[in-house]
């Protein structure tokens, strides 16, 4: 098709179906946005603040029902735990990690942190919560039989790598002094040892006679949690909604709303459901903002947030027993390859056509928020350019052998990608087959995995698995606080879903941590010098970043908004009549 036939289809496509599909783009750790460092905007309204009443908060995607943060990997989970749980730190709104459930002092060698926590806080169970509950936590992700994603969060402790390979019963490195005081020592000086540490303790007596290998799938995780936080679970009604209830021995007070009711609406609705009072606030996407603009009992806040959306593309497996990722498939080995699948795809013409113009385009995996991003002249912009893509692939020995239209490899074998996209609004069919075209106008065959959109949490399972049909997929993520990249690009780490292996990605990553980096002027050449690397390498394709945005019934007061969500202080939120 025409390229600009195709571009005025697709136009077309959204504009027709914008009305049917008005929200959201929810995935795993994923959401796209940009950030700001305005600081606080909470708004408030005239009248009088009632104490009590019930806010709901929508979702265009069900919970997978797991109450503990060491268990999930869901966003909607997340939310749900950023009503009911606590951790050691918090991040206020320059991105700096700041004390709220303990303080800490770091010894002089820069290994040892030493923890002091609150006094009187209560767990919903009614327990104090102590450091006893925070070591549970952290020796059970070194447990050998713990099976959830967050190992790498205490995995830098000292003695923690041999607990899990099963040299050792405790973590060496953990020396709990009194019920309030603990010290962590770390096996290296690393400049984001306190943004590694894992942050929330678990309930260890709700927990107790549970094996670690049965603790993911117990009806303490998943029916009956016990939280920290201003808000307990009271009941949940599996796809549908779950109910939370004011916990009143909050340690930092009385929250000001009875609950929170967390409900999956059709995104088609949504729009409704903010019309008629049935949602109080919601996490929305682009195409959502002038139907709710036009609602007079409705806000839309946004602002630049710490998320990137982006192709990733698959370079191997994981290796489960070993924890590490191994580079075996060769599909995508060509840089050339790789440049030419980026150079092929219309960048702009996406944001316009799909996020309504609210995104920037990213040549890089750091967000622009942070102080370690590099300058846009430090990179190659990768600007539209299929002419460029199919002189790329010849030079590679990507060439049409047979005339159907459609590259050979340079053995001059049939080549297709297999490109994968989760299900969602309407918007993702068009975003997916845009992919789709730009990569078959330049000769690269390329098919929907599966033939279809993918279930989202069916979608999160197959990358996961390293699934055969998911030869390069689209993501998103929220990096959160840390402009340290290495949880998601390093060598091995977990969530490096295209498994990418590159001998100086992990030296800069480490680099970028040493004890060297805490110089920071240091820090940033390296960080800069990585993102050459990785924006010359592409081992995954950058697309964009974009603003987060919310819609809020002006009832709902107290919300706080900053770079990386809408959940501060959740116990201030309050209703205005």
């Amino acid at each position: 098709m025409n390229k600009s036939r195709f571009w005025s289809f697709m136009l077309l496509l959204v504009m027709a179906i914008f009305l049917a599909a008005c929200n959201s783009d929810s995935s795993t750790t994923e959401k796209e946005s940009e950030k700001d460092t305005s600081g606080d905007t909470s708004t408030t309204t005239d009248g009088p603040s009632t104490e009590g009443g019930i806010v709901t908060f929508g979702t265009d995607t069900a919970p997978e029902g797991v109450y503990d943060p060491a268990y999930s990997g869901s966003i909607v989970d997340s939310y749900i735990q950023n009503f009911t749980t606590e951790g050691i730190y918090d991040v206020n709104d320059n991105l700096e990690y700041v004390p709220n459930l303990a303080t800490w002092e770091i010894s002089e060698d820069k290994l040892t942190y030493t923890f002091t926590f609150q006094k009187g806080v209560k767990w919903h169970n009614g327990e104090e919560l102590t450091v006893d509950d925070w070591v549970f936590a952290l020796e059970t992700l070194a447990d050998p039989d713990y099976d959830g994603p967050r190992f790498n969060y205490a995995e830098g402790i000292k003695g923690a790598k041999a607990k899990k390979e099963g040299k050792a019963d405790k973590i060496e490195g953990i020396e709990v002094v009194d019920p309030y005081t603990v010290k962590i020592t770390f096996e290296q000086v690393k400049i984001n040892n306190l943004e590694n540490l894992w942050s929330n303790p678990m309930p260890k007596k709700h927990y107790e006679g549970i094996a670690v290998k049965d603790l993911g799938e117990s009806k303490q995780v998943r029916e009956n949690p016990v939280g920290l936080g201003p808000f307990k679970v009271k009941k949940v009604v599996d796809g549908e909604y779950s109910e939370l209830e004011r916990f009143d021995d909050y340690w930092k007070g009385k929250p000001q709303l009875d609950g929170v009711i967390v409900k999956v609406i059709d995104p088609s609705l949504a729009a409704g459901a903010f019309q008629n009072g049935e949602i109080d606030i919601m996490a929305i996407k682009p195409q959502s903002v002038k139907e709710l603009e036009a609602l007079d009992n409705v806000r839309i806040e946004e602002t630049n947030g710490v998320s990137y959306s982006y192709i990733g593309l698959r370079f191997g497996h994981r290796d489960k027993a070993t924890l590490k990722n191994v580079a075996d498939f060769d599909k995508f080995k060509s840089k050339e390859l790789r440049q030419a699948l980026l150079y092929a795809i219309n960048r702009p013409a996406m944001i316009d056509a799909f996020l309504e113009g609210k995104a920037t385009v990213a040549n890089t995996v750091i967000p622009s928020t942070f102080w370690t991003a590099a300058k846009e002249s430090d990179l190659n912009k990768y600007e539209y350019d299929p002419e460029k893509a199919k002189e790329l692939l010849a030079s590679a020995g990507y060439v049409d052998k047979d005339g159907d239209g459609f590259v050979e490899d340079p053995n001059g074998q049939p080549f297709k990608i297999s490109f994968g996209h989760y299900a969602g609004n309407a918007a993702f069919e068009g975003r997916s087959q845009a992919i789709v075209q730009s990569w078959n106008d330049i000769g690269v065959k390329t098919e929907l995995a599966t033939g279809s959109l993918i279930e989202f949490n069916l979608y999160n399972d197959m990358k996961d698995n390293d699934d055969a049909a998911l030869e390069a997929f689209f993501g998103s993520w929220s990096t959160g606080a840390d402009p340290d990249p290495s949880g998601l690009w390093g060598n091995d780490a977990e969530w490096n879903y295209g498994r990418w292996v590159d001998a100086k990605n992990q030296e800069l990553l480490d680099k970028g941590l040493s004890e060297e980096a805490f110089d920071k002027d240091k820090r940033m050449a390296t960080y800069v010098e990585w993102q050459k690397h990785f924006n010359e390498e592409l081992p995954g394709l950058p697309l964009w970043e974009n603003l987060d945005l919310y819609g809020i019934n002006n009832r709902l007061q107290g919300v706080h908004i900053n770079a990386v969500g809408f959940q501060t202080d959740v116990y201030k939120w309050n209703i205005k009549e």
